[in-house]
């Protein structure tokens, strides 16, 4: 396991507010030269501390200006009634996250979709007729003054 010291931890920092970053300019923030600073980030990435680079994407520009948090509760829980809602999802292109939680329900989504109009087709005809499910309840998202998903 890789050692994230102050330098890889500067690194991840910057390259979490700019994946395109070049590597000069990285190098130059985090105070190494160029060659030292790009061992460094392929050690990350290869140790799996980075996991990737990806474009993020803003549901509006998407044609997706309404954004929820549900939390599903699950009728039965046992592991093959876990899998099989996972699998569900997995499969709906509304879901952007699907994380299995602690508490009084089982899951947390985050859903993205056109309106209000398209959610309920969703949350009715998707989310709803799943037999695992046994709660849904819908948090709407009205701004998000700080988000750093990447």
């Amino acid at each position: 396991m890789m050692k994230i010291d102050q330098i890889n931890r500067q690194i991840l920092q910057e390259l979490v507010r700019d994946g395109r970053l070049p590597n000069t300019e990285l190098a130059e923030k985090v105070g190494l030269s160029p060659s030292a600073c790009l061992r460094r980030v392929q050690e990350l990435e290869r140790q799996g501390a980075i996991k990737g680079y990806r474009a993020v994407l803003d549901p509006v520009a998407m044609g997706n200006g309404f954004v929820a948090y549900v939390t599903v509760g699950l009728s039965d829980h046992t592991k093959a009634a876990q899998e099989g809602f996972e699998r569900s999802v997995a499969r709906y292109d509304e879901v952007r996250e699907c994380h299995n939680i602690t508490g009084t329900v089982e899951y947390l989504l985050r859903v993205e979709a056109e309106d209000l109009i398209a959610y309920k087709h969703f949350h009715t005809d998707k989310l709803g007729t799943l037999p695992q499910v046994h709660q849904i309840v819908t948090h709407v998202v009205m701004g998000s003054p700080k988000d750093e998903r990447a």
